[in-house]
């Protein structure tokens, strides 16, 4: 296969990218980026230590996707998270189909594999199902999910013109997607709980009110415009 370009956005999770970045099989993953947003507790020192460029992204979760995908030094580009929630020895279920040039846009979703006890809260269940209801009603497209893991060409994501910044990126994107007529596919993805640290969106009632109401402002802007 193909090498492809792998973006992890990161703000303290040290607890968990060292064994984040050690699953990544190589030599599918060309690189690792860390796009760190100002992490404290040593997170760019221990991604630096296993091999991965890290780049300061500053704050801001979109962002650091952003700038990821911008210094990537292949055309497909993989993102996923730095808690260890995510299978990234699995990378080749969501990198392939665009590899082998079957769709522009995958994703992994979370509500369709299997789930470890305690990985997803309920209304981050509720929220995917409702976002894809959302998203099909405008579009005809419907999303089970709004997992970080999706793979995209470089080229496919600057056609998109993304422009949130914030927690918001991932709905946009899909979003985009769904309006622009891509070859979508959503893969069924095992889910756990993450390596270790606390959720910078699930783990407190502020970070959850917060991070919804991003993704609403978002759907909102991108379904007007």
């Amino acid at each position: 296969m193909e090498p492809v370009s792998v973006v992890i956005p990161t703000f303290n999770e040290a607890a968990s990218i060292g064994r984040v970045i050690a699953e990544i099989p190589r030599p599918l993953a060309h690189e690792v980026i860390v796009a760190d947003g100002g992490s404290g507790d040593g997170t760019q020192a221990i991604a630096r230590s296993l091999g991965a460029r890290v780049i300061d992204a500053g704050r801001g979760y979109g962002r650091a996707c952003h700038l990821g995908a911008e210094a990537a030094e292949t055309e497909v580009v993989v993102f996923l998270d730095g808690d260890g929630a995510d299978r990234g020895d699995l990378l080749d279920r969501v990198a392939g189909p665009i590899l082998a040039g079957t769709h522009d846009f995958v994703l992994a979703s979370r509500t369709r594999g299997v789930r470890q006890p305690g990985s997803m809260l309920w209304h981050q269940v509720l929220a995917g199902r409702l976002a894809g209801f959302g998203i099909g009603a405008l579009y005809g497209i419907r999303y089970s999910d709004m997992c970080a893991y999706r793979a995209i060409r470089k080229e496919t994501l600057a056609r998109l013109d993304m422009r949130e910044m914030t927690y918001g990126w991932n709905i946009e994107m899909q979003m985009k997607a769904a309006r622009a007529g891509l070859r979508i596919l959503e893969v069924p993805m095992p889910y756990r709980c993450r390596f270790g640290g606390e959720s910078k969106v699930a783990g407190s009632l502020r970070g959850t009110l917060r991070a919804g109401g991003k993704i609403v402002s978002t759907f909102v802007r991108v379904a007007r415009e």
